[in-house]
């Protein structure tokens, strides 16, 4: 398995250039072509005028400005990659998660960036647990800083869950690539079990030509996604692979722990599939 598509989303309020130089150093190590993905969606005003006339007004000035600055981000992806032919644009306007979550059919990773503010409109950027849920693809999410990922020392943040044995496959090309993998499961009731479970996963990855060992974690007084994201540091990994576990509730994404401190850690690269 290789990524031979990879779909970076900018968000249309910030630069593209921090995470499309994180984006396109991965394409180009994995040897893949690069599509370049952005969209907003106008905010629906009340009208306040009795013909609409100004509401009109207004939605159309938003629309402008949408279209505007699709048009500013692409001209710097174009000149950020040079216009190479292995590249490509899709600038949108419409709800910037459910347009990517559509688009990513065309891609075998989605990269996207830490959500450090979760207040933000919905409208300009995406939602990350929404995401994850509905691309059916796996999500890379970028460290705040935008650091590069060499991914040489790579963390798989183990449940013996389907969304876990998901994201596995989905990362094989970066895991096959690293020098160390370690996979890591939190001892919970019964420790032989998981014991079992990561030696299973671990001889899988080995037959994959993966550099693997694991680990069973005691908790003790940490939650699991900080025993998780301990290990991660304390063995320098800069990817932490885990599945993203939640349920939609007529649109309410809801999730565990262990993913939503995933989804909130920005200090590391994180790989979610569902």
């Amino acid at each position: 398995m290789t990524y031979n598509t990879i779909m970076v989303q900018f968000d249309i309020d910030a630069p593209a250039a921090p995470r499309l130089d994180f984006a396109w150093d991965i394409a180009r190590r994995c040897e893949a072509s690069l599509i370049g993905f952005a969209a907003a969606e106008a905010f629906l005003l009340v009208p306040g005028d009795m013909d609409g006339g100004a509401t009109g007004e207004a939605m159309r000035l938003q629309i402008e400005d949408i279209e505007d600055r699709l048009k500013a981000l692409k001209s710097e992806f174009e000149t950020l990659t040079r216009d190479s032919n292995r590249t490509s644009w899709r600038g949108m306007l419409g709800n910037p998660t459910r347009l990517l979550a559509l688009n990513a059919r065309a891609a075998d990773l989605i990269i996207t960036g830490s959500d450090d503010d979760g207040a933000r409109s919905r409208l300009r950027t995406i939602d990350p647990g929404e995401l994850i849920l509905s691309a059916g693809r796996p999500v890379l999410f970028a460290s705040k800083d935008h650091r590069p990922m060499m991914a040489e020392n790579i963390l798989v943040a183990w449940k013996d869950t389907r969304e876990c044995r998901r994201a596995v496959v989905d990362a094989l090309p970066f895991l096959v690539a690293a020098r160390h993998v370690l996979v890591a499961t939190i001892a919970e009731d019964d420790r032989i079990s998981a014991r079992d479970s990561v030696a299973d996963v671990v001889r899988f990855l080995m037959k994959h030509g993966v550099k693997a060992r694991s680990e069973v974690l005691d908790a003790n007084k940490m939650d699991a996604a900080d025993a998780l994201l301990t290990a991660a540091r304390q063995t320098g990994a800069d990817l932490v692979v885990a599945g993203g576990y939640g349920h939609s509730r007529v649109r309410e994404w809801a999730f565990g722990g262990v993913t939503r401190a995933l989804i909130e850690e920005s200090s590391t690269n994180r790989l979610l599939a569902n």
